[in-house]
């Protein structure tokens, strides 16, 4: 098969299985709730902010925009965040190739579909403080998690809607060159 049908043996590469896909997962949790400080901080001292609850929608706004572009921006140049590269994970269109921006930014908008449908359950529920409202939010992660088992490649469900894959990919090795003498 040549590269351009399949560009660096994506087309033929596997599925990783959903508990590495979910390891990965929460270290990306690990790597945004960093970048979601550092551009918080940059918003309130911007715009002088004293208050969490006060202007509480435009630091939302802005703090999506600021995880769109880390995650657009890693899935358009490389195929991978930092965490999906330690965990050997990379992002393919279902025929192998890169993502272009746009459905990029697609995945990324459908992906909230691991958090948002388990904070409203939460909050149809009525539950209130940290431990019901995580309960609600991990048992929703699994649930979806779970849905993968339901689409013939094991995808996420966001994954099946933009045609796009996750794959286990290790990058080629590279030729060392000999010291000069």
């Amino acid at each position: 098969m040549n590269s351009a049908a399949n560009p660096g043996g994506a087309v033929g590469a596997p599925t990783p299985g959903v508990v590495r896909r979910l390891a990965a997962f929460l270290y990306e949790g690990v790597l945004v709730f960093g970048i979601v400080a550092l551009a918080g901080l940059a918003y309130g001292l911007a715009t002088q902010q004293r208050h969490a609850l006060v202007g509480s929608a435009g630091l939302q706004a802005f703090l999506f925009g600021v995880l769109g572009l880390y995650f657009v921006i890693s899935w358009v140049r490389s195929g991978q965040t930092l965490a999906m590269l330690t965990w050997h994970l990379r992002l393919v269109t279902v025929d192998g190739h890169p993502l272009r921006p746009l459905r990029a930014v697609a995945r990324y908008v459908l992906a909230w579909a691991w958090v948002l449908p388990g904070l409203g359950l939460a909050q149809l529920a009525g539950l209130k403080g940290g431990g019901p409202v995580t309960a609600a939010l991990l048992g929703w992660v699994l649930f979806y998690a779970a849905l993968s088992r339901l689409h013939p490649d094991r995808q996420f469900l966001h994954d099946a809607l933009c045609r796009t894959r996750l794959i286990t990919w290790y990058p080629p090795h590279r030729a060392r060159s000999a010291p000069a003498p």
